[in-house]
């Protein structure tokens, strides 16, 4: 398997210019880290100041700490927000090592908790970010307070064939540029996406000069969903096109043991931010309903 990368010097230019003009759109982060581990270099921002146990936000894919700009405020209003650039994706982290499967995915991310000494935290993922954070709570669990999934990709339903049809043209030498932008749409719910939106551009750009290496997410068995014993918050977008949303949400709520599963029917895919101030809202009152039990410590 060969690493990801961007497909030119020119494309990593044209790349960063989108990405700094969308992290300007940002809070201003309290800190930056570049952590090393066995597959790359990963850019980390915290938001907020020392609180209660820290938020650490996964990002859908090609979206980067950017995709987070609804929710930031916030989360970040509660206490420290860790959000991290994932390894293998575009962004601010360097892939340099191939990670080959889910064990390589949960390795380098609980290195990253390691070394920022984070040894509990609440772990929120949106899309493929929620696989990612999902894929830790079966693997190495034990950093976590809890789990939020934000309409996560591969986890309690397959993707639809329309999916992979669609992503598939985003390819296609000669229509992707037009694909990309009606993928983006697509998978929005949107009738079309706004030139200026920061987040939406800085996701066509990432797709448009960045080549992925990643492995595709595999489903989570019956077994590894029974077996997250964290409190889960799911919130499953009703008009999701990344999979059957009724079939993700019966499959969450009878395996997971301590879950909170909750299918928001006028929702799409885009949930994260159309839907934000509901959002932010669900997931503050899901935190405290976590650190009232008592038994949460930094």
């Amino acid at each position: 398997m060969t690493l990801g990368g961007f497909i030119s010097p020119q494309a990593r230019v044209e790349y960063d210019t989108a990405y700094d003009r969308g992290f300007a759109t940002l809070p201003a982060p309290v800190e930056q880290h570049d952590v090393p581990t066995a597959f790359g270099t990963a850019r980390v921002y915290r938001f907020g100041e020392p609180g209660p146990v820290p938020v650490v936000l996964l990002h859908g894919r090609a979206g980067t700490t950017i995709m987070w700009k609804p929710n930031l405020p916030a989360l970040a209003a509660r206490g420290p927000v860790y959000a991290v650039d994932l390894i293998g994706e575009p962004g601010r982290s360097e892939q340099t090592a191939p990670i080959r499967n889910a064990e390589d995915q949960a390795a380098w991310l609980d290195t990253v908790f390691t070394t920022l000494a984070l040894r509990k935290m609440h772990l929120v993922g949106y899309s493929f970010g929620g696989w990612v954070a999902a894929n830790q709570a079966v693997r190495a669990p034990d950093r976590l307070a809890s789990l939020t999934l934000i309409d996560p990709v591969q986890t309690f339903a397959r993707f639809p064939a329309s999916l992979l049809v669609r992503t598939a043209l985003t390819l296609v030498p000669g229509i992707r540029r037009r694909a990309r932008s009606s993928f983006l749409a697509w998978i929005s719910g949107a009738a079309e996406v706004a030139e200026d939106d920061p987040v939406a551009t800085v996701i066509n750009e990432g797709m448009r000069t960045y080549q992925i290496a990643l492995p595709t997410p595999t489903l989570f068995t019956d077994a590894q969903l029974h077996g997250v014993t964290v409190p889960v918050l799911a919130l499953i977008a009703g008009r999701s096109a990344i999979h059957d949303s009724r079939r993700a949400a019966t499959r969450a709520r009878e395996l997971l043991p301590d879950g909170r599963v909750e299918l928001w029917p006028a929702a799409t895919h885009a949930i994260a931010g159309e839907s934000a101030t509901e959002v932010n809202a669900r997931v503050l009152e899901f935190l405290a309903e976590i650190e009232q039990r008592g038994h949460v410590r930094r």
